[in-house]
């Protein structure tokens, strides 16, 4: 009593090998953008500033080179130059981070030190005074409203 196991359909095992390539392609794609992060070329999603930090760039770039190394001669040619792509240009941006690192962001500047000309942008405190009533104290100037407004580039 042989079961036989069911043969493959045809086009399965070459839509299962699309698939791994497709996360292969992800996965490079996802420690280049950590590592243009760590290097201060894309904004952090999570704070929306950039920074350098090059130990943890160096992580992700080590990663993608243990990946070239453990993959060699099994990756296809779309692979390989995804792989070797992202590689040579994370090593490259790297070095000039090296050579020229960011400064420190500076502190944010008191609204009343900001220039008077700058422009608004996401997030701004600026005290909005409150209209008194006839008989009433106004509210101290300490308090203030937010107020929002996006700047399109």
């Amino acid at each position: 009593m042989n079961n036989p196991t069911p043969a493959p359909e045809p086009g399965a095992a070459e839509g299962r090998e699309q698939n791994i390539s497709a996360l292969f392609a992800n996965l490079v794609m996802q420690n280049t953008n950590m590592a243009l992060i760590f290097l201060g070329h894309v904004p952090n999603p999570q704070t929306g500033q950039t920074g350098q930090d090059l130990e943890h760039a160096r992580y992700f770039i080590d990663q993608l080179e243990m990946i070239e190394v453990k993959t060699k001669g099994n990756l296809n040619k779309q692979e390989e130059a995804i792989l070797k792509q992202s590689l040579t240009s994370l090593r490259l941006t790297f070095v000039e981070a090296v050579n020229h690192p960011q400064a420190a962001p500076a502190p944010a500047a008191a609204p009343a030190e900001k220039a008077p000309d700058a422009p608004v942008t996401d997030e701004q405190e600026t005290p909005v005074p409150e209209p008194a009533l006839p008989g009433e104290k106004p509210p101290p100037a300490a308090e203030s409203r937010k107020i929002f407004s996006k700047k399109y580039s």
